[in-house]
């Protein structure tokens, strides 16, 4: 091929990635992905994009009908999926469904901890039930995810992708408890990455700023909130899409990324970069 025709043709890939296509591929043949939060929004585009390229998913989340419709596209794409609904607030509830999708394919590669809560509150009157339920579902479930598949991805030479949030990286207002659990989740995964340094794994974390997903779009504020402390993290270039997420996500989960241990990615249009 001459070089006219192959810049002609990375022109051509790079004009259908701009929008918003990108063409299947084989980057995940034979692998096998557990996806938290598989019924919706974020974790749902990634489990199409892998799937798309490949990978066999285990999608977890408490929601069975989004499970089933997150399943159903997926099966339109030509993809295989699986599914268990597991409330990954308790720490045996995580042990079994990793076990369930190790049982179900046999071997277990990527893990994505993906489901997320948020609670908007006036610290001194944040409620104690939503600060609970956000270390549980936030940090703690990731938590124990990683405890029950970090031996499986051992044996596959695997990685996980946890998703953090450029809550985790910077001060925001009214989001002490998300700060806090994503925070957690940032130093989850450097903590792991130090610790499984020279062990063949990866460990790395992606941080959006606001995602065009039901979590970002139906949000509670609490009243007389000082909109100009909000402003900052609301950023100038507006929401990203879930798919745009998963497209990091493939990147730091596929063997392109291998050099990559330890990140934590922020996809926030430099929202943190301030």
């Amino acid at each position: 091929m001459s070089l006219i025709k192959r810049l002609l043709a990375v022109a051509g890939c790079i004009a259908a990635i701009s929008e918003g296509i990108y063409v299947k591929g084989t980057r995940f043949k034979s692998k096998v992905a557990f996806l938290t939060g598989a019924a919706s929004g974020i974790a749902r585009s990634v489990a199409l994009r892998l799937s798309g390229e490949g990978a066999s998913i285990f999608g977890v989340d408490i929601d069975g009908e989004g499970l089933a419709e997150t399943a159903r596209l997926v099966a339109e794409g030509g993809g295989t999926m699986r599914s268990g609904v597991f409330d990954l607030r308790e720490r045996e509830k995580c042990f079994a469904a990793v076990s369930s999708a190790v049982d179900e394919f046999g071997r277990l590669d990527i893990v994505g901890n993906i489901a997320g809560v948020n609670r908007f509150a006036t610290f001194t009157e944040m409620a104690p039930e939503d600060w609970e339920l956000m270390i549980a579902v936030n940090l703690s479930a990731p938590a124990y995810v990683c405890q029950a598949a970090i031996p499986h991805l051992l044996e596959t030479s695997g990685n996980i992708v946890n998703l953090a949030s450029v809550a985790g990286v910077m001060g925001q207002a009214y989001t002490a408890g998300y700060c806090a659990t994503k925070g957690g989740v940032v130093q989850l995964t450097r903590a792991l990455a130090m610790e499984y340094v020279k062990r063949e794994i990866r460990v790395n974390a992606i941080a959006p700023a606001g995602v065009d997903t039901a979590m970002n779009v139906d949000l509670h504020f609490p009243e007389g909130m000082d909109w100009k402390l909000v402003k900052p993290y609301m950023g100038h270039r507006g929401l990203a899409t879930a798919d745009e997420i998963a497209a990091v996500f493939a990147f730091l989960a596929s063997d392109e990324a291998r050099p990559v241990h330890g990140a934590v990615w922020t996809a926030d249009f430099g929202v943190s970069a301030g």
